[in-house]
């Protein structure tokens, strides 16, 4: 199972034009419900003499959360497009905002699919897609003599150092790419057996970058 995943580098926009009605969308990585709705607050104050501010969103490394809304406009015309430039880029924690200014002609069905699926794709377009990698973090907390070992070892494994102390009782919490993982926890353990007296732990810590 792949251990990486797509994502926006920043905050974009696009914009489409059709019979007199603008489409402003926006693009931008999201990492929680909480943050797009945040989100989506700020967009419906800065646009509250706007139609329609519609928005489609993909969240999780495997891309198993989503959730669109058409905001008014017919049902499956706005969210389902939006949803759609996501899914088709395979994006995830991503979210997509289009604001709608009605120009006076009605665009029909297949005019509003269009629409908002143009301008969705815009902002992509605008936008940086990037590969991000699932990681995984461990805390190990052991007493002084352990150190050299646990500190040979992150050098030869190149973990990300989150946060240590070094005192009678040490511990460093490491983040590594999920598929060196493993490998990691088992160099880690070893040190334990080698070394069988006083304090070591090892806590798996359940994380998603």
């Amino acid at each position: 199972m792949s251990d990486t995943y797509l994502t926006l580098k920043l905050t974009s926009e696009g914009l489409y034009k059709e019979k007199g009605s603008k489409f402003l969308a926006f693009a931008m990585p999201a990492s929680s419900v909480e943050e797009i709705k945040s989100i989506l607050d700020s967009k419906r104050k800065e646009y509250h003499d706007a139609r329609h501010v519609c928005f489609a969103y993909i969240l999780g490394a495997e891309g198993k959360e989503t959730r669109s809304n058409d905001d008014g406009e017919p049902s499956g015309t706005a969210g389902r497009p939006i949803l759609g430039a996501l899914m088709s880029n395979k994006l995830t924690n991503t979210l997509l905002v289009v604001v709608r200014y009605f120009g006076g002609t009605k665009l029909g069905t297949s005019g509003l699919i269009n629409a908002y699926k143009e301008a969705s794709e815009d902002a992509i377009r605008n936008n940086q897609i990037i590969e991000k990698t699932i990681d995984k973090t461990l805390t190990v907390r052991f007493e002084y003599p352990f150190l050299n070992e646990i500190m040979k070892i992150v050098k030869e494994e190149e973990p990300t150092i989150l946060d240590q102390t070094f005192d009678m009782n040490c511990h460093i919490t490491l983040s590594i790419r999920q598929r060196d993982f493993e490998k990691l926890k088992a160099k880690l353990g070893k040190v334990a057996v080698c070394q069988s007296c006083g304090i070591f732990e090892i806590e798996e810590i359940n994380t998603e970058n």
